[in-house]
């Protein structure tokens, strides 16, 4: 009997959620679907299919060297670039909470980063890190912090710590308006109850506010993720004309693959790599963290 029921209710509520689904698959599982399918392909250089190739492509894009070395860049970039952007946030989401004059200004201000584009935003650092005609070298040596101009985006490791700050400076203001309205949404009685129980500031942080914010931190850290993850603008601009695979993950390889080697179809199966590493990432980080604060059951 009750399956019947949840039969019509499905039923009934087709006409509302078929768009949703229609829309879900076009954009998801379509694409998702002929990007698999198109990794068991022999494609050309310019992505004319030339029949079936098995699992030939996986071979192919497992036998480079540097695949290892990228997977590891691409872990200390995700990591490192959530995890920074995560703290900075929390303690600025925490400060605009307060009342100060002058916060609406402030709160628009941290908009900027997020309004504008992002390779326009990478580009400007870029040029400020210029060794010749970068305005940030230039003051380094002005005040004899360096001899000369130093080349911040012209090798792969200085290159990688800038990627990681720009990074940085472009996901704070969406973190911080997410766990913002999430401090927000906790009732003031909370923190009084937690003074008049003689608990400390970072008592009432710890043990009051912070599971108060479990689900706004669940929802910024899963979209950062994502983004930081597909992150091409930020590491192409800075990284991209460095040789070789030094500042490289996942995602700049598969850029590499296409436009410098012509592989297509290897860069297919980097692509299915890819979707696979981020559904496991979100889906372990989601399991152990239970953004919606549910217990297990």
């Amino acid at each position: 009997m009750k399956t019947g029921h949840r039969s019509t209710a499905a039923l009934r509520a087709l006409p509302w959620i078929g768009p949703v689904l229609i829309l879900i698959a076009g954009v998801v599982a379509f694409p998702a679907g002929y990007m698999l399918w198109t990794s068991t392909r022999t494609l050309s250089a310019y992505g004319q299919d030339r029949g079936p190739a098995g699992l030939a492509n996986f071979r192919k894009l497992f036998a480079i060297e540097e695949l290892g070395s990228v997977l590891l860049h691409t872990v200390v970039w995700v990591v490192a670039v959530v995890a920074i952007t995560l703290v900075l946030s929390a303690g600025l989401a925490q400060f605009l909470n307060k009342d100060f004059p002058g916060r609406t200004a402030v709160r628009m201000a941290i908009l900027v980063p997020w309004a504008a584009s992002v390779v326009m935003t990478t580009t400007i650092f870029a040029y400020m890190l210029d060794p010749d005609v970068g305005i940030a070298n230039r003051f380094l040596v002005d005040i004899g912090v360096l001899d000369r101009g130093f080349g911040f985006t012209k090798e792969a490791g200085p290159a990688f710590l800038v990627a990681i700050g720009v990074a940085v400076f472009v996901s704070i203001p969406f973190t911080t308006y997410t766990i913002l309205a999430g401090l927000q949404a906790i009732p003031a009685e909370i923190e009084e109850a937690g003074r008049v129980d003689g608990a400390g500031v970072w008592q009432r942080y710890r043990y009051l506010t912070l599971p108060q914010l479990r689900p706004a931190i669940a929802v910024a850290t899963v979209i950062n993720i994502i983004n930081v993850f597909n992150s091409l603008p930020i590491l192409q601009v800075l990284t991209g004309s460095i040789a070789g695979f030094g500042a490289d993950t996942t995602t700049t390889l598969t850029f590499k693959l296409i436009r410098q080697n012509q592989e297509v179809a290897t860069a297919a199966a980097m692509s299915v790599l890819n979707f696979a590493l981020i559904v496991v990432i979100i889906a372990v980080y989601v399991k152990l963290i239970r953004p919606a604060g549910e217990e297990a059951r």
